[in-house]
């Protein structure tokens, strides 16, 4: 328990409740002798992470190595950016977390494989790239699978089977699943689910905007997001489409008028003069990754005021300094 009683000291705060007692279901998990198989549910900002962490370092406690494997190239980035910064230093120096996407340059990602397979690294973060044969590990104590409906049965085991004895699985949702569904559809997994959220969070206000019965009521959501900014705030707009040819491959069709998209609301936006003079940029998935992380470190580094998006930001993307959402065409 060395890494483990480590971190636990120098974390900057205490576990919720919830947090302490899925932290000990997956604690016991991981101390039998049947790998587990474990889905942890919670809100977005509950923790889940956090206690994924934690189950971790106590695979590497053992020698073990963790796999976490995310849904997008963005959420892979950001997962090894905070993992690093929650470990701090030390820990990070001596547990090596490492990244490896299909995006990497072949230097990169001969570097990372070499450190997933020699077992210098004992957390390896990735995205699909995980799942390829060339990938190998020293030794894969657990997989741990963010977002888990991105995710079918079959890559959940193809990741499995890269252990020499199968790895322990825990895989988070933030999508609220009622027990009866998960049973059905997961039941080889053992449930835990995180309700408490940590203190001094603010609730957060949803508010439908009918934009077809009162067309009229659009200027009001311009003013709504300039207020926030105001206050020293940012805002992501998100549309169904990235251009008008082209709808979100996920998206589903709806019939009537064509549904907002990146590069005319950009363009509306940048003229608006509510907000004029604010730092407007546009991310979308037919983006390079490099140009995709840069605009996201820019815009977590507050350098960007608003981000008008696809739903490639749809999961687990963290700036804490966003408190408002324009979701455009939410049916």
């Amino acid at each position: 328990g060395k890494f483990a009683k480590e971190f636990d000291a120098e974390m900057p705060f205490t576990l919720t409740m919830d947090q302490k007692l899925v932290g000990e279901e997956i604690a016991m998990d991981l101390a039998g002798t049947a790998p587990m198989n474990r889905l942890v549910q919670g809100e977005v900002g509950s923790g889940k992470t956090l206690v994924a962490l934690r189950a971790m370092l106590s695979v590497a406690d053992s020698g073990g190595q963790s796999a976490l494997l995310a849904p997008t190239e963005v959420l892979a980035s950001q997962h090894l950016r905070s993992i690093v910064a929650t470990l701090g230093p030390e820990l990070a120096a001596k547990l090596r977390p490492t990244l490896l996407t299909g995006q990497l340059s072949v230097a990169e990602r001969k570097k990372a494989l070499l450190a997933a397979i020699s077992g210098s690294s004992s957390i390896i973060v990735g995205t699909h790239a995980l799942l390829s044969d060339n990938v190998g590990f020293f030794d894969l104590g657990l997989v741990v699978v963010d977002e888990q409906h991105r995710f079918g049965v079959e890559q959940r085991e193809t990741l499995r089977q890269k252990g020499a004895t199968p790895p322990h699985v825990l895989v988070l949702t933030a999508t609220p699943i009622p027990r009866t569904v998960a049973m059905t559809v997961f039941g080889d997994l053992d449930i835990s689910t995180i309700v408490e959220l940590p203190a001094g969070r603010i609730p957060i206000e949803s508010f439908v905007v009918p934009l077809a019965e009162k067309p009229g009521w659009v200027s009001r959501v311009w003013e709504r997001v300039a207020e926030e900014l105001g206050k020293g705030r940012q805002a992501f707009v998100v549309c169904p489409a990235i251009d008008p040819t082209t709808p979100d491959p996920e998206a589903e069709r709806v019939e009537g008028p064509p549904a907002a998209n990146v590069k005319d609301v950009l363009e509306s936006l940048k003229s608006n003069p509510v907000l004029a003079g604010r730092r407007i940029s546009s991310l979308t998935g037919r983006m390079s990754s490099d140009v995709k992380d840069a605009t996201m470190r820019a815009f977590a580094a507050g350098e960007i005021d608003v981000l008008v998006a696809t739903t490639v930001i749809e999961v687990g993307v963290d700036v804490p300094n966003a408190s408002a959402m324009v979701v455009l065409d939410a049916d």
